[in-house]
């Protein structure tokens, strides 16, 4: 018979530390949970997200205001690094805050803050079309990833929810995202549409979790939208399905039929370049709409900086885009094959960083922020989307 041994306090304390070690190192075949390092997502945690996981915008806003799209990336950025605490803290406070408790009962409301009269609450009750399309996305992701049954059907629910109110019928385009449930179908022939809020990856997932749900339909559209939203090869910020020429503004200008207002491209349009460039170039639709983008591309070949501001007519308004600017076309030069500028861009973006905040740009601006995460965790391989939406993590 075999003795058995005694172990000391020694021998035990070395073989807990040979299983710590074991984890940090063999995260991918062993699934531990372990927190990736990722500077720049610690640095935005620090910064922009309180220990409820708000996720605030201090960019000069008086109200501190939080937006369902902040939260939503949030969630996604917690995801790629494996950052479950984050991701839960965002999720309760996002269901508590903006879904009055409930995200299977109803979509969130987009805008909360400190209102004129001083008091912390609701600023905009209307949900917001791309952030409740990625809050879906990142619960069914995290779901599948962290083997967690309910975020997977949370974001089910999230999906149908999206489905019967934010997603409509255009005459021209076909099916789309609509920007919220009220106030962008201002009559039965008009719609105000966002080209930015419809990543196709994140189509893509939901037509396979959902595949009798409009999100096939949605995903063959968009090269349509994004045609009409490029007349001259740069993306608009918005666009009016059923117009017969292409006005811009702000929703509240176009709802009330002005078309006098300048189109433009800019802070809204740089997202659909970030989305095209980190998907998958066989995901359905990305080739083709890639392709309504080459006047940004021929831009950039004799450019150093983005365009801050383009119109629809193809000249450039404001030639001072931001870092994040940078950031965004990263991935989008890179999906068009254009090394050196990817280079320059990754140059401008690099020379940018503050030293002592770790964040990018002079003034560490919460938007800049989030484009370059998503840039540079794609460029850095944290993350990639196969041709199906799934997302591919470099933890797991």
């Amino acid at each position: 018979m075999r003795e058995k041994r005694r172990w000391s306090r020694m021998d035990v304390c070395r073989r807990l530390a040979a299983v710590v070690l074991a984890c940090g190192v063999l995260t991918v075949q062993t699934g531990c949970r372990a927190e990736q390092p990722w500077p720049l997502w610690q640095q935005y945690r620090a910064k922009f997200i309180e220990a409820s996981g708000r996720v605030v915008d201090h960019d000069g806003n008086a109200q501190e205001r939080t937006t369902s799209e902040g939260m939503a990336y949030a969630m996604f950025f917690a995801l790629v690094v494996n950052d479950r605490a984050t991701f839960d803290k965002a999720l309760r406070w996002t269901e508590d805050n903006l879904a009055a408790g409930d995200m299977t009962a109803r979509l969130p409301s987009w805008s909360w803050g400190k209102s004129p009269e001083g008091q912390w609450t609701i600023l905009d009750k209307n949900s917001a079309g791309d952030a409740d399309l990625w809050l879906a996305y990142d619960l069914i992701e995290a779901g599948r990833l962290w083997k967690d049954d309910r975020l997977t059907k949370m974001g089910l629910v999230m999906a149908d929810h999206i489905a019967h109110s934010e997603i409509a019928l255009s005459s021209t385009l076909g099916t789309v995202l609509l920007p919220g449930p009220s106030g962008f179908h201002p009559n039965p022939n008009t719609l105000i549409l966002n080209p930015s809020y419809s990543p196709p990856q994140l189509f893509a997932r939901l037509k396979q979790e959902q595949p009798a749900g409009p999100w096939g339909a949605a995903l063959d559209a968009l090269p349509g939208l994004i045609g009409a939203a490029s007349p001259n090869g740069f993306i608009m910020d918005w666009v009016v399905s059923g117009a017969t020429t292409l006005p811009s503004g702000t929703p509240a200008e176009l709802a009330a039929g002005k078309t006098d207002v300048t189109p433009v491209g800019s802070y809204e349009a740089i997202r659909v370049y970030l989305w095209l460039g980190i998907a998958d170039k066989g995901t359905e639709g990305v080739a083709r709409s890639l392709g309504y983008s080459n006047g940004m591309a021929h831009y950039m070949q004799g450019n150093v900086v983005p365009p801050l501001q383009v119109s629809a007519d193809g000249k450039v308004v404001n030639p001072e885009g931001t870092v994040g600017f940078s950031a965004a076309l990263i991935p989008y030069l890179t999906a068009m094959g254009l090394k050196d500028q990817v280079k320059t861009q990754v140059n401008r973006l690099g020379a940018s960083a503050d030293p002592a905040s770790g964040l990018y740009g002079r003034s560490g601006l919460y938007y800049d922020q989030n484009l370059a995460l998503f840039a540079t965790g794609w460029q850095e391989g944290r993350f990639r989307f196969d041709r199906d939406g799934r997302l591919k993590l470099k933890w797991k």
